[in-house]
């Protein structure tokens, strides 16, 4: 799989989440097997470069190349600046958000909103391309509605202004994240360009990322939710690509490093006050559909510093490895020994 100059390692790629893959996420996803982790989406709009939270965004220490940072905006020469400015601050690859269906993205006719002016996608494709000598990439959904699905029109755009590779999630904008997810609109976006194609939308397990890629013809699949709580589903379906077996998930000990590393990073990032208060959507998602997953949300939001989030997370695994319970098991499973788990992280 390749993008511009830059040959990744697989074909699987983390979606840009807004609030979800900051860098500590992003590492991590990249460290459990994905090729490419875009960021969250960066604002065009200049006035907001001095916050807190953009300043992080930008901030890409340690990040393995190639680093990939979405933008978002609704003006031609807004975009095509903030992509200079993001490629002065380390991006190898400009990503446009033209699939966010946010309401508050929407509102002011960025994301998913763009989907309805064609034109416009043309020239911010255009400007931004020719802005920086870097790979541009294109993220969008499969239209603004049902009765007006422009996928292939759009992505016929973007092939004609040079953009290197586009993803399309397989819904549209109506649809939120309601309801299943479409692939035959990626198919016939696959069919109708040479560009590469990455599939995106419900794709949670090694089954389902052969299927979609089988079933469209795409180069690559993106994962977004999946993700969160499950990072090393990147290295599981990677393995069954690659070979059609199945990969064990990680032992609970593994499990037990692997988040608390993730949180050990993630406290640095942010300082212990943003750090505990945005690690608690983290700690949920580990351990939710697990035994004590309840449990350790409660102790998680409750606490009030990282000692304390830490100590949760800990007693959470020990918890775990004290009834023998094995991550992958069904949630059915999990939720019979519901009970159990919070009596094993009570104590």
């Amino acid at each position: 799989m390749r993008i511009g100059p830059y040959k990744l390692k697989n074909n699987l790629f983390l979606a840009p989440m807004a609030g979800v893959t900051d860098r500590p996420f992003r590492r991590l996803c990249r460290r459990l097997g994905a090729g490419l982790a875009v960021s969250e989406m960066v604002a065009a709009d200049p006035r907001l470069r001095a916050t807190g939270k953009s300043l992080r965004r930008i901030d890409h220490a340690g990040e393995a190349d190639p680093i990939s940072v979405q933008i978002a905006g609704a003006d031609p020469a807004t975009m095509a600046d903030a992509a200079r400015y993001n490629v002065e601050h380390g991006a190898q690859i400009v990503d446009i958000n033209m699939g966010c269906p946010a309401k508050k993205v929407c509102n002011v006719a960025a994301g998913s909103a763009l989907l309805r002016d064609e034109p416009l996608v043309a020239r911010i494709l255009e400007a931004v391309v020719a802005a920086v000598s870097v790979p541009v990439t294109l993220k969008i959904r499969t239209g603004w509605d049902r009765s007006r699905r422009n996928a292939v029109a759009v992505a016929r755009l973007a092939e004609g202004a040079g953009v290197a590779a586009i993803a399309v999630h397989g819904r549209t904008r109506a649809c939120g994240f309601g309801g299943e997810a479409e692939y035959e609109t990626i198919a016939a976006v696959k069919a109708a360009v040479r560009i590469p194609v990455i599939a995106n939308g419900d794709i949670d397990s090694p089954e389902r990322a052969k299927r979609v890629l089988d079933a469209t013809g795409a180069d690559a699949v993106m994962i977004g939710r999946a993700a969160q709580g499950r990072p090393w589903l990147f290295r599981e379906i990677a393995h069954f690509l690659e070979t059609g077996a199945h990969l064990p998930p990680p032992e609970v000990e593994e499990a037990r490093g692997i988040v608390l590393a993730h949180l050990d990073e993630h406290y640095r990032f942010y300082g212990e006050e943003a750090g505990v208060r945005v690690a608690r959507k983290h700690i949920g998602w580990y351990g939710r559909s697990l035994p004590g997953g309840d449990a350790l949300r409660g102790a998680a939001n409750g606490a009030r510093s990282v000692a304390g989030q830490l100590a949760a997370v800990a007693a959470f695994f020990d918890g775990l490895a004290a009834i023998g319970h094995r991550l992958g098991v069904t949630t059915e499973a999990a939720n019979s020994g519901n009970s159990r788990g919070e009596e094993a992280l009570a104590a």
